[in-house]
């Protein structure tokens, strides 16, 4: 049976942790979410790879065989890191950049993501890479993350947050809308009522997990890691701090 380690800042990575209890629902997973530190879109570099160490560590003293860093900013800014330090394989997570440009239909795309991550060298590499494709409007999901961990994913106060940063991309003709940050997706409903009151025809919003989900089961396959196959497999649920909203929104996956 595969262990497979998963962590975020949050509660945000259990976005990915759903699609790969879709895809991979026989294996042991071990979600950590790191709640007394987030979000991790405002800290250091220095300070995000630091608790990706120490995460890492605690994740495969615990005998994961893989780790899903299931954090767009600390992929940005860690990854490099712990593929140099640790003898595992990591799969990381990046904005859904690449399917937004290839199917944009107005020529713009706009990528939702936390300032880390749109500052990393990651990132700008990726827009290099498709910038000459589509027009890449950018936007900080500023409060999205804290809408999240609150539980507070719908209603008046959260359809406000996000029109304040979805309404700029939209604006600007955006018709794919690319989230880089793995809260984001739990505001799916809302971000789409917001985009509806908007006149861009076709719009997408576009969650990277499960692209995440399917790497992970190739890379589980290039190392040769058996499964257990099955639909029977469990999921252990780990936080530094407060962990109520993880197991609430865990119960609702």
């Amino acid at each position: 049976m595969a262990r497979i380690g998963i962590f975020d800042s949050g509660v945000g990575g259990l976005s990915v942790l759903r699609e790969i209890r879709k895809l991979l629902p026989g294996e042991a997973c071990v979600y950590y979410a790191d709640t007394a530190n987030c979000p991790y879109g405002s800290k250091t570099r220095a300070f995000i790879i630091g608790r990706a160490v120490a995460i890492t560590q605690l994740l495969l003293d615990r005998g994961c065989d893989i780790i899903v860093v299931a954090c767009n900013t600390a992929t940005a800014a860690a990854i490099a890191t712990l593929r140099a330090r640790f003898p595992v394989r990591f799969v990381g997570i990046e904005p859904a950049v690449k399917p937004a440009a290839l199917t944009s239909r107005t020529g713009t795309i706009g990528v939702l993501a936390t300032a880390s991550t749109l500052s990393s060298a990651k990132y700008r590499k990726m827009k290099e890479t498709y910038g000459d494709k589509v027009a890449i409007a950018e936007g900080v999901g500023q409060g999205f993350v804290e809408l999240v961990e609150a539980g507070e994913l719908t209603g008046p106060r959260a359809e406000a947050v996000v029109r304040a940063s979805l309404g700029p991309l939209l604006e600007a003709g955006a018709d794919r809308i690319a989230l880089g940050c793995t809260h984001y997706p739990f505001l799916l409903p809302t971000l789409e009522k917001v985009a509806a009151a908007y006149a861009v025809p076709d719009i997408r919003v576009i969650d990277p997990a499960v692209a995440v989900a399917r790497q992970l089961a190739k890379v589980l396959a290039e190392e040769g890691i058996p499964l257990r196959g099955g639909a029977d497999g469990t999921t252990e649920l780990l936080a530094s701090g407060p962990d109520g909203i993880l197991k609430k929104l865990f119960q609702t996956l």
